[in-house]
């Protein structure tokens, strides 16, 4: 599915690498036919007349998915409509959480270092304070970005994935204002929150648009 596409845009499985492997593994030696069929995904990365150019072999595209392969060859060999469609549900959604949470946790000592930064004076207080918030806002961030977003998606009027993280991120931004009852009279409160307003909405943003598997569903 998904990662197929992926492959295909990074050249993983591309034509170079389709030809190199039909050459290593020796498949003309193992198969009498000269027919491959390929997954429909993968066919951004894939010349189909440099392949055959270069190895006997033809290429077709059989379905999206490797669960209706069973039905593709009962049914002769024909793509029905069904497999060439691209589903993309709330359960298909939220089953990629653990893999956003994983990639977003990478970032975070990076956001916590320049978030840290921002919040200048320099006084034990205000690092047990602020630098607590800035944990906080990290936290509120990726959960909005890679929680929240996956199941948002079908209900924001935008239609870039970006622009509905950015939405949701400013929808996080003041909530975190309201739980944490910033003072606002003081520097070290201005400074923190117009820190979080310039990161927390980016960074859910960020992390929306980047949500693994959503970019050939826009």
């Amino acid at each position: 599915g998904i990662n197929v596409w992926c492959a295909a845009g990074t050249g993983t499985f591309g034509t170079a690498e389709l030809v190199r492997r039909i050459q290593v593994s020796g498949l003309s030696k193992v198969v009498s036919h000269r027919r491959l069929f390929l997954p429909i995904l993968g066919a951004p990365g894939v010349a189909a007349h440099a392949v055959q150019k270069r190895t006997g072999f033809s290429i077709d595209y059989a379905a999206i998915k490797a669960k209706d392969l069973p039905e593709f060859f009962d049914n002769g060999m024909v793509t029905a409509p069904s497999m060439r469609e691209i589903t993309f549900t709330l359960y298909e959604r939220l089953i990629l959480i653990p893999v956003a949470l994983v990639l977003a946790a990478k970032s975070m000592p990076a956001y916590h270092a320049l978030l840290r930064g921002i919040f200048v004076p320099g006084s034990l207080a205000n690092a047990g304070s602020y630098g607590l918030f800035a944990v906080l806002a990290i936290l509120f961030a990726i959960l909005a970005g890679a929680v929240s977003s996956p199941g948002c998606r079908q209900g924001a009027p935008y239609r870039a994935f970006s622009t509905k993280g950015l939405s949701i991120g400013i929808v996080t931004f003041l909530l975190l204002l309201y739980l944490r009852n910033i003072n606002l009279q003081a520097w070290p409160g201005r400074i923190a929150t117009l820190a979080c307003l310039l990161l927390l909405p980016s960074a859910v943003s960020y992390l929306a648009m980047h949500f693994t598997g959503c970019t050939p569903y826009t």
